[in-house]
């Protein structure tokens, strides 16, 4: 590995050991054994690296895959499934998920990387609704990921926001599939 990989696999520990704001060039150059020379060079800032290494990990992370996913797509159970698999990740130490809410508290006070984050929802969005109906991402239109999408994102974001505040009265799948089923319900009686 180069410089740039180095950076970035050692940014990705140091924000999963220390969060965003603890981080530190310095703690970057020494989790990645380079100089602080290279963070300019290769990023531009330590923030824009901690960025990268934050949607690094993001596109990292694993629900188990369309192989470890049951229901058919689209159904109730897909729905409940793939909840009960990013719940689970949310129960593990180290969370991914207490991050991305630093992130997001801290938006103002970066707005280069609020922005570069921004641009990256519609693909969180497409990969949500990729897992949701058995899609592949590339075949998810832009409306879809604008929409479908924003709807799962949302629901994430609050999700992550409740898992993060008080995780013994979050949601799990089964509340929220049975949210979604009773809204459903109430749709399709009017």
């Amino acid at each position: 590995m180069g410089h740039r990989e180095d950076l970035l696999e050692g940014a990705k520990r140091c924000l999963l050991q220390k969060g965003f704001l603890r981080t530190t060039a310095r703690d970057v150059v020494k989790e990645s054994g380079t100089n602080l020379a290279s963070i300019g060079y290769h990023y531009g800032s330590k923030d824009a690296l901690l960025a990268q290494a934050y949607l690094a990990l993001v596109e990292e992370m694993s629900f188990g895959g369309e192989a470890g996913i049951g229901g058919a797509p689209g159904s109730l159970e897909r729905f409940r499934e793939v909840w009960s698999n990013i719940v689970d990740s949310m129960r593990r130490p180290g969370s991914l998920w207490r991050l991305s809410l630093e992130i997001v508290t801290m938006g103002d006070q970066l707005p280069e990387v609020r922005d570069q984050l921004s641009r990256a929802q519609r693909e969180g969005g497409r990969g949500l609704v990729s897992l949701m109906t058995s899609v592949p991402e590339e075949e998810i239109s832009d409306e879809t990921a604008d929409t479908l999408g924003r709807f799962y994102m949302t629901l994430m974001s609050g999700l992550i926001s409740q898992w993060t505040f008080d995780p013994k009265t979050a949601p799990d799948a089964d509340t929220l599939t049975e949210g979604l089923r009773q809204i459903v319900e109430g749709i399709t009686e009017n």
